[in-house]
């Protein structure tokens, strides 16, 4: 299935449809295209990196089932995932065995408040259970994933950047109040990490870092099933890996020489009007008029087409980020590195995407210990914009069988 129209970062794609897609999509569906979740397979994961065929079949038919209630069995539980954004908010249901039952998207008017936050969480909820024709006594727990930065014990948001106005709030209390069901609070970038762990690309491995590349650069780390949340819940911002200490580039997050001031496309777009302000040439401005705006996609579109700029800019973004996962991967020795998020120029799916994956692993080769370079593998995350509510339910569960859920 393709989503046609373009869509610009942070902007939620139409939900009303079955299946699995990245944020951003052009209109021939390639560049920002992510792939159904593969088919379980048997044994250890394959190590070193990798650029596999894309999938046979990428169709909506094979990404997501719609099951009635009643063929659930007795034994299969449902877990609800709900992942908080900016702009929207998404829920599905999802059972033991990772099949999402049903799933939706409303959006968040965020200016209205956190109260009313929570009244959309509440309808995405009622949505997705209506759809289902469930109610939420079938459901055994439930997940919330939303920005951060957060206290996770707690269940409380501090101060989060993309919800402005809803500082210090008790989230966690107020939707589970209301549900009436135990519900944990988790950070996205953590839980999109767990849902690629879980039922995603890294399912067949024990651990994981996860980057997601979008307006800023998340990160998610996995160990044996446990999430690096830190003694703060700041753990795992793999974003925010100083990778230049002298004259580093200005990050949205105050500080300077992050990993996220070079791979984001806050950070992209930033570069590109730098060297076109000092005289580079580009066949981007020639598409830019009073309608349309600079983004990633026109970016990423005419460097596909050859745009030497918009080509140089990517792969030097690919160069820097292949320098952070060397950090990260020197601390965790994970089995699997994983790229998701909006802005992974259609993973393998287009020549751009596999260039991109090929220089990160080229610079992490070339930096990394021989060991490392030939075991761990890079490779795109396959979930797309699903593996936040898929993350969220399987968080759900993970706190369920630990006997950790909040009372």
């Amino acid at each position: 299935m393709v989503l046609t129209g373009i869509l610009t970062i942070g902007a939620w794609p139409d939900e009303n449809r079955v299946g699995r897609t990245a944020a951003l999509t052009d209109a021939a569906g390639r560049l920002y295209s992510a792939p159904s979740r593969r088919s379980p397979k048997s044994g250890h994961v394959k190590t070193g990196p990798s650029n596999p065929d894309p999938p046979a079949d990428t169709s909506s038919s094979q990404r997501i089932v719609f099951m009635a209630a009643g063929e659930q069995s007795a034994s299969s539980r449902l877990f609800l995932g709900l992942d908080l954004g900016g702009t929207g908010i998404k829920a599905g249901l999802v059972r033991d065995d990772t099949t999402v039952v049903a799933h939706t998207r409303v959006p968040t008017e965020r200016e209205r408040g956190p109260d009313h936050g929570v009244d959309q969480l509440v309808r995405a909820a009622q949505q997705v259970l209506e759809t289902a024709g469930c109610t939420l006594s079938d459901v055994a727990a439930v997940g919330l994933a939303t920005p951060g930065p957060m206290d996770i014990p707690a269940g409380r948001l501090l101060d989060p950047t993309n919800l402005p106005g809803w500082d210090e709030y008790p989230i966690r209390q107020r939707l589970a109040d209301r549900l009436q069901r135990p519900t944990i609070l988790q950070n996205d970038a953590n839980a999109a990490a767990y849902g690629e762990y879980w039922a995603g690309s890294a399912r067949e491995a024990r651990s994981l870092v996860f980057y997601t590349l979008g307006t800023g650069l998340g990160g998610g780390i996995i160990i044996d099933d446990a999430i690096i949340e830190g003694a703060h819940s700041h753990g795992s911002e793999c974003g925010h890996v100083v990778i230049e200490m002298d004259n580093g580039r200005y990050c949205n997050s105050g500080q300077y020489g992050t990993l996220e001031a070079y791979c984001s496309a806050t950070a992209l777009l930033r570069m590109f009007r730098e060297a076109i302000d000092s005289g580079r040439s580009s066949t981007v401005t020639a598409r830019l008029d009073d309608h349309t705006e600079l983004s990633p996609l026109i970016i990423a579109e005419e460097a596909e087409a050859g745009d030497e700029l918009a080509s140089e800019l990517i792969m030097e973004m690919a160069r820097c980020l292949g320098t952070g996962i060397t950090s990260a991967v020197h601390v965790i020795d994970p089995e699997i590195v994983l790229l998701g998020g909006a802005m992974t120029f259609g993973r393998h799916e287009t020549a751009l995407g596999r260039r991109f994956l090929e220089r990160v692993a080229q610079e992490f080769q070339a930096r990394t210990f021989p060991t490392l370079a030939r075991e761990i593998r890079i490779d795109y995350a396959s979930l797309g914009s699903d593996a936040g509510f898929i993350g969220a339910a399987g968080c759900a569960r993970r706190a369920l069988v630990s006997g950790t859920l909040p009372s």
